[in-house]
């Protein structure tokens, strides 16, 4: 163990030694292996600081959940698309069919959206999303309450007029106040605040819009003030873990609504089944087309960097060939000049992937609006990684050819 540690501390200093005494040209060689490692490292951190940004904008969807609605995400399928327009939206009676029928869901609930709405308190007032919920759809969607609370069953079964509202909502409404517990006008009609949300921040994508701007009011009162006796949403169905694929809760929401809607054996749904999953792989496969063209843009980079490396290698070997000579007259083994060397050249290129990964760490620095750039730990091995093999593949035949040369030719060498 010694006599190996002994033998990586000699190859450093000739390494050191080689890389000082030649500054410029070690520098011009760095710059292929900077900029590919860069350009790699950089398209890794902001596509995966991208995915990271989109999936938690996506968060208020659920997981493992089935949304039951008029319309496909996706058109498409075995219907023309104008059949769309005759099915019939799903209606409260048929979400109240599939919660009390539903064995293999573990939560059932219905949900609306309203546009921009006014709300307002005294002077203050602010533009939001409305959004009615039954009591179930905690059980489904992610809502963290950081002051106050969530509905209770009577709440929402009772048609009370209270919210859970959004961080933004409450700052423009109660400006330095507790604003759990104090009334607010919501389309002229008077309503209590039971909880406010964590506050969430911009994102880049704010899918169903921002969580910090969305009051959240039971689905009855909803109706009452928005749905003019058409009790009209969507269903979302959350399925248990251990469901793979889903496969048993939707065959039974199938099964369900066809019996509700009265649909013959022979006929087609009229309705339309979408999930969470099929927005994530979307995402997913746009990712891994950018992901691969940052590994065509890198590679050029880091193919003539390693041109560079190996360039400066042969004229390392060229100008060491006496000291080589030397070194194996006094008995230095072939696997000791051949690490010697590939150590340098593995050293080499490790230089400009630090480099390029500090250039691209101090990418992390930019305000790129609510973006938030991370360097991972994963994408700095990864650079780390593609720069030893760099100096390895670069230096392996002029270590090769400095470990097989003949001593006294080598030593009579100018």
């Amino acid at each position: 163990m010694m006599k190996f540690l002994r033998q990586v501390w000699e190859s450093f200093r000739f390494a050191s030694g080689a890389l000082k005494s030649n500054i410029t040209r070690t520098i011009l060689s760095l710059l292929g292996v900077t900029v590919g490692i860069f350009a790699i490292v950089a398209v890794f951190t902001i596509v995966d600081s991208l995915e990271r940004s989109i999936r938690d904008s996506l968060s208020f969807i659920g997981d493992k959940v089935i949304y039951v609605q008029k319309w496909p995400w996706g058109f498409g399928g075995e219907y023309q698309w104008w059949k769309y327009f005759q099915w019939p939206e799903p209606t409260f009676a048929e979400y109240k069919y599939l919660y009390d029928n539903m064995e293999s869901a573990s939560a059932v609930a219905i949900m609306d959206f309203r546009g921009s709405t006014t709300l307002k308190n005294g002077s203050n007032s602010i533009n939001a999303m409305i959004q009615g919920v039954s009591f179930e759809y905690n059980l489904i969607s992610d809502i963290p309450v950081q002051n106050g609370r969530y509905f209770i069953p009577l709440e929402t079964n009772n048609a009370r007029n209270v919210a859970v509202v959004g961080a933004d909502i409450a700052e423009s409404l109660f400006p330095g106040q507790d604003p759990v517990g104090k009334p607010f006008k919501l389309s002229g009609h008077k309503f209590t605040i039971v909880g406010v949300r964590e506050k969430k921040g911009e994102s880049l994508v704010d899918f169903g819009g921002s969580p910090d701007k969305i009051c959240i009011i039971p689905f009855s009162s909803f109706s009452k003030l928005f749905q003019s006796g058409r009790r009209n949403a969507d269903i979302v169905v959350k399925g248990f873990p251990t469901d793979e694929g889903m496969k048993e809760v939707e065959a039974e929401i199938v099964g369900l609504m066809r019996t509700k809607r009265g649909i013959k054996p022979r006929e087609g749904n009229n309705f339309s089944l979408n999930r969470p999953e099929a927005a994530a792989q979307a995402i997913s496969g746009l990712f891994a087309v950018l992901t691969v063209a940052g590994w065509v843009i890198g590679s050029f980079s880091i193919l003539v960097g390693g041109f560079g490396i190996a360039n400066i290698m042969f004229v390392s070997v060229k100008e060491r060939t006496n000291l080589i000579g030397i070194q194996k007259s006094l008995g230095a083994k072939n696997y000791s000049i051949l690490f010697q060397f590939l150590f340098e050249a593995v050293m080499l290129s490790l230089v400009g992937g630090f480099v390029g990964i500090f250039l691209v760490y101090l990418l992390t620095f930019l305000k790129l609006g609510s973006l938030e750039i991370l360097l991972t730990p994963g994408n700095i091995l990864l650079g780390l990684g593609v720069s030893s093999i760099i100096g390895v593949l670069s230096g392996i035949i002029p270590a090769m050819l400095a470990a097989r040369m003949d001593p006294v030719i080598a030593i009579r060498s100018k």
